[in-house]
């Protein structure tokens, strides 16, 4: 086990400054231990431009003390964090402590909770460590994210860990492009589809005619048509540009953590990417998910996770063989994966997991009203799972709910169609999961390891709607980008409250709330699992349980990068009986 102890022991004399002007950290080359930190000291970062190799090829990126990933920033619950952030760019950046409690005024984002980071300014951010397990930080500043501004976080229990392990690696999953990301953002804007290499052609045609009919074929066409949607649109940007990386590794340069057959290995995965869902698997090698966004939950063994842009998962596995197992990260959309390899010998490199064809989006994505429909030969039962939804989620807990109409507030212009039904879809795998056999986590797995701390009822309920028009382009919430809004959504210090996403669009939304914990109604009765991050499915309803207990003004947003920067940002506001408690 990785004890208090062991962690100083392996801590003591390694500063920030090990392996500077180095291409990586010392933990994404599988040597736990480097750059990390004792007690209370005072941690130094650099954020600016270096030189780095990627994929092979010789680039100039935006780090963090000269790497991507920048290093690995690891506490003991009790600590107080001191870091002093230096902007050595042209133009301001900041550093958002992702998934962590703190006061908003060190949450770092420009606008919102701090005015940012000047160009040659250091900025010092100071806040106790309430909590435990492993998260993340990033650039919240204009598109940095996506050129490498980014690292993981490790905080250990201050007693023992549930789950005991003989050793741990990180692993950040990334998206790397060599383009600039501003360029990325313009080609959108002008043509959504400019990436999709995959859209589905005459040949699609031909195949689905022969097999559904040419009537109902035509028909499901033209229902995506009217949609302003494709059924192969799974990710705005793909593999045609990006390069997928494991700790700042392409496939090809093997990132590899060792491991004596027999062991207890922790894995801790974060998805750093700007704009890729992950799906992730270790062929071979069953893994026992142990928490999810930083909390603790009851173990449950899988096969297979989706890991939403900016979750984190961790998971132990038992390899008992001695030969190398795959750690394959494949993207959403198929067009590329990020893989490494668990062997118990330097130099050992797994074959390439099977790959598989890249998913058609169905009518349960478009949310189309299924009993009112002729779908003829489709498979009914992969898209409409609404028999077994979980209870509490979208109608009181006991209950069994079904789906449900979508109101009559289109959200304007900037959604392009509403669906007809929404309902749960915690218990779906999601697209492209769960038609091979394999053992696929579910949100409705997700049990916390002890019973939700503040179970009071509600005292009121929110409606949030996520929306977009993918053919021009915008997103929003309630059809309104964030410079169109009058001002935060506002919740009162203290309260509990009931706040219900709803997805309109045909893509999958990984939302993020700042600041405090989402309780996810799940169905799990007392034990409900805390998320910071909530990935949700298209046409489909959720609901979250907030204690407003932190004052101030958070961010509230959708983490694909590309979508928050054009519009799908909301200001919450907590505020108290004192005003000044939030300037």
């Amino acid at each position: 086990m990785f004890t208090r102890r062991k962690f100083l022991r392996s801590s003591a004399g390694v500063g920030l400054g090990v392996g500077l002007g180095s291409m990586l950290p010392g933990y994404a080359t599988g040597s736990m231990g480097l750059n990390a930190f004792a007690r209370d000291v005072p941690v130094d970062l650099a954020i600016g431009h270096a030189s780095a190799r990627i994929a092979g090829i010789d680039t100039t990126v935006t780090g963090i003390n000269g790497t991507v990933p920048g290093p690995l920033l690891r506490f003991v619950e009790g600590q107080e964090a001191i870091f002093r952030v230096t902007n050595n760019l042209q133009e301001d950046t900041s550093i958002h402590w992702h998934g962590l409690l703190l006061p908003f005024q060190m949450d770092g984002v420009p606008g919102v909770s701090f005015p940012g980071i000047t160009p040659g300014e250091t900025f010092e951010y100071r806040f106790p460590i309430r909590q435990t397990g492993t998260y993340w930080y990033h650039s919240h500043s204009g598109l940095q994210e996506q050129s490498g501004v980014y690292g993981p976080i490790v905080i250990d229990p201050a007693g023992r860990e549930p789950q005991p392990y003989d050793r741990e690696f990180v692993i950040v999953l990334g998206d790397w492009t060599f383009a600039d990301p501003h360029h990325i953002l313009n080609t959108l804007r002008k043509n959504p589809a400019y990436f999709n290499f995959q859209r589905r052609t005459i040949g699609d045609l031909i195949r689905d005619s022969s097999r559904d009919g040419l009537g109902r074929t035509l028909r499901e066409r033209l229902a995506w048509g009217r949609m302003r949607m494709d059924a192969t649109d799974v990710a705005d940007v793909t593999g045609a540009t990006y390069h997928y990386l494991m700790n700042g590794m392409a496939p090809s340069d093997n990132w590899t953590g060792i491991f004596r057959p027999g062991e207890r290995v922790r894995l801790r995965f974060i998805n750093a990417g700007a704009g890729t869902f992950f799906d992730v698997r270790i062929p071979g090698l069953p893994m026992t998910v142990v928490q999810a966004d930083g909390q603790d939950v009851q173990p449950v063994t899988v096969d297979e996770f989706r890991i939403a842009i900016a979750e984190t998962y961790d998971v132990i596995v038992e390899p008992k063989e001695d030969r190398p197992y795959a750690v394959f990260a494949e993207s959403m959309d198929r067009s590329g994966y990020a893989m490494g390899t668990l062997a118990p010998k330097v130099a050992m490199q797994a074959p390439v997991p099977e790959r598989r064809s890249r998913p058609i989006r169905g009518m349960g994505d478009m949310g189309m009203d299924m009993q009112g429909m002729d779908m003829g030969g489709m498979d009914m039962d992969a898209m409409d799972h609404s028999a077994h939804m979980p209870p509490g989620d979208l109608a009181p807990a006991g209950s069994i709910p079904s789906t449900v109409s979508h109101g009559p507030d289109t959200h304007g212009p900037s959604n392009a169609a509403v669906p007809m039904e929404i309902r749960s879809r915690l218990h779906e795998p999601g697209l492209g999961l769960g038609e091979d056999g394999r053992r696929v986590l579910v949100y409705t797995d997700l049990k916390g390891l002890n019973p939700v701390e503040d179970r009071r009822e509600p005292g009121r309920e929110l409606e949030l709607h996520i929306t977009g028009n993918m053919e021009r382009y915008m997103w929003s919430f309630d059809g309104k980008a964030f410079s169109q809004v009058d001002g935060p959504i506002q919740f009162r210090h203290g309260e509990r409250l009931r706040l219900t996403l709803v997805n309109d669009t045909m893509m999958e939304h990984p939302i993020h709330l700042h600041g405090m914990w989402m309780v996810l109604e799940n169905g799990t009765g007392d034990q409900l699992p805390r998320k910071h991050t909530l990935n949700v499915k298209p046409a489909e309803r959720l609901s979250v349980l907030i204690t407003a207990d932190a004052p101030g003004r958070w961010a509230f947003h959708c983490h694909i990068l590309y979508h928050m920067e054009m519009g799908m940002f909301r200001v919450v506001e907590v505020t108290t009986s004192d005003s000044s408690e939030v300037e």
